[in-house]
């Protein structure tokens, strides 16, 4: 039987998503559970890996067992045998030809940053720290740059081993609210593309944290994008502020 998982998960003490031996890994912790329940080996198939530190509201994998289990039987088995920081919330029967990573259509990511004199420790694990003025308007007019189909090798890691650096970002916006628990605004930058590259929304969202800190402008994004050069690309923005938010499929 072909199960569907959806995936929720504190990124802060795992090293990504992948099995890495002698790393605490969310894969790895999943497969060593479902091995329990299924008395052999399971492999669990993501939408997608995360980098150490990136968090999840909304990943997606699959999973074939032998042993019968209801879905929601199957959630509790599952989820009491994991620690707090990665739980299922839901689990459904899914068609054999379903597949996590290559059914998936539109993935969305979205990064936050607290932008404030202080961070409240409530947010010090889900958001990066911004302590100077950030221009939103001015990010707004440079996420347009980013949209449509493009080759991002000067966003992202240059040790990718992906031959194909063609993605499609389809959404890209930048929104503000305030925050009460923060008691600070918090920006949220929000991405949706039919994949991504290894740190690329991270390059991404670094460019954009230039723009506006007023370092950078459309004009060097552009040339970025065109010549694939990633000295022309903004720091990588720290993991703890990303997080995996959806995984659309048909």
């Amino acid at each position: 039987m072909n199960f569907k998982l959806l995936i929720q998960y504190d990124g802060t003490d795992f090293h990504g998503w992948q099995v890495q031996e002698n790393q605490r890994t969310v894969q790895g912790e999943l497969e060593r559970t479902l091995n329990l329940l299924e008395d052999a080996e399971v492999s669990v198939i993501g939408s997608g890996r995360t980098d150490a530190g990136v968090h999840a509201e909304g990943q997606v994998a699959n999973i074939r067992l032998n042993r019968t289990f209801t879905p929601d039987k199957l959630r509790v088995a599952i989820n009491g045998n994991l620690r707090r920081d990665v739980q299922i919330l839901n689990v459904e029967k899914a068609a054999d030809d379903f597949h996590a990573r290559f059914s998936a259509k539109v993935k969305t990511y979205v990064y936050r940053v607290v932008n404030a004199p202080v961070i409240s420790p409530f947010w010090v694990r889900y958001a990066h720290h911004e302590s100077r003025f950030l221009d939103v308007e001015q990010m707004n007019e440079a996420a347009r740059l980013f949209l449509g189909e493009h080759d991002w090798t000067a966003f992202s890691a240059a040790r990718s081993n992906v031959e194909n650096r063609v993605r499609t970002i389809s959404e890209f916006t930048v929104e503000s609210h305030w925050n009460a628990r923060a008691d600070a605004l918090i920006i949220e930058f929000r991405i949706s593309a039919n994949g991504f590259l290894r740190s690329m929304v991270r390059s991404i969202v670094g460019t954009m944290l230039e723009v506006g800190r007023g370092e950078k402008d459309s004009d060097t994004i552009q040339t970025a994008i065109v010549t694939g050069s990633r000295d022309l690309a903004g720091k990588t923005a720290p993991a703890n502020g990303l997080t995996l938010l959806k995984v659309s499929y048909e």
